[in-house]
């Protein structure tokens, strides 16, 4: 396993921003130390509310990217919206599971018979540790691959990879089909340097480093921290939690992931409505990211916001 701390990805602790020469910020135009976050929404594709949410979010400010998810049911919406927002900020979320009990999607791959990406029913397996455990990787590298061209055949304009459920981080092969793919498609994985920094082997000089199997830098990795909100949290501490997440962050780059929806009786159905990132937490996130109060808490903290399109710009370019 390569046993990254997949909980939040773990939050920062007065580390740099890179290991040497300029920082993110600086290769931006932005002061040393400033404080760089990306508000990231996750799940465009999985239900109408969902998208809903997200669209308003992504035309507001209130999110600066947003992630896809391929292969699930109102990815077609996306699409729509997508033509009529050419510059919207979007990256695909690869996703080799479908883990709502009665609300399931298929590969878009073909996937030949007794791949472990194929359940019983014919869906996408539910859980992550059935990737992990069962599937081949050059089953999962196909389908990875096989929603990467489907989005981009679709005009979807990539700015970063990222990838549900953490699931191909689980292992260095699964981390490397990862990797692959925003090689392939020359845009950043969302993935935190700090993890490198803590878990790789250092090779040579600079910012080389040995992780998952593979020769990479730490400037590949913009982001040095990905954290989410969880569990055990009332509505009405909802705007704290995040407010104390990201009020003692030290200089460097973030990304905060946010799941928005509107509850209603369709996401209801769909993710049930209490529980993680159920369509009561989903409205709770929306309802924080759009308050005036934390658009206040964020210029009052001098944090500046980004997306993963300005991000590119400081990531060296691919071969």
């Amino acid at each position: 396993m390569l046993a990254l701390g997949m909980s939040s990805y773990a939050l920062a602790q007065g580390f740099p921003a890179q290991a040497s020469g300029k920082t993110v910020a600086e290769k931006l135009g932005y002061p040393k130390d400033a404080r760089l976050l990306v508000i990231h929404a996750q799940d465009l594709g999985l239900a109408h509310s969902v998208d809903t949410a997200t669209f308003e979010a992504l035309e507001k400010g209130w999110v600066t990217s947003a992630s896809i998810l391929v292969p699930a049911p109102w990815y077609r919406e996306v699409v729509q919206w997508t033509r009529s927002h050419p510059n919207a900020d979007l990256g695909v979320r690869l996703d080799m599971i479908a883990n709502y009990p009665t609300y399931r999607w298929r590969a878009i791959s073909e996937q030949k018979p007794g791949s472990g990406l194929v359940d019983e029913q014919g869906y996408l397996p539910a859980l992550p540790r059935n990737i992990s455990r069962n599937v081949k990787t050059e089953d999962v590298l196909t389908e990875a691959r096989a929603q990467m061209e489907r989005a981009k055949v679709d005009g979807i304009p990539i700015s970063h990879v990222d990838n549900y459920a953490k699931t191909l981080i689980l292992t260095p092969a699964l981390f490397q089909v990862y990797w692959k793919m925003g090689e392939e498609y020359k845009a950043p994985i969302v993935f935190p340097s700090r993890q490198v920094e803590q878990k790789g082997v250092k090779a040579g000089s600079g910012n080389q480093y040995s992780f998952g199997g593979l020769a990479v830098s730490l400037d590949q990795f913009p982001v040095n921290s990905v954290t989410e909100i969880f569990g055990g949290y009332t509505k009405k501490d909802w705007l704290s939690v995040y407010e104390k997440s990201l009020s003692n962050l030290p200089p460097g780059v973030y990304q905060l992931c946010v799941h928005l929806g509107h509850d209603n009786e369709e996401l209801e159905a769909v993710t049930g409505r209490s529980g993680d990132w159920g369509a009561e937490w989903r409205q709770n996130d929306y309802d924080v990211v759009s308050s005036p109060e934390f658009q206040k808490f964020l210029k009052e903290q001098g944090i500046i916001l980004v997306g993963w399109k300005e991000l590119e710009k400081a990531v060296p370019a691919r071969p």
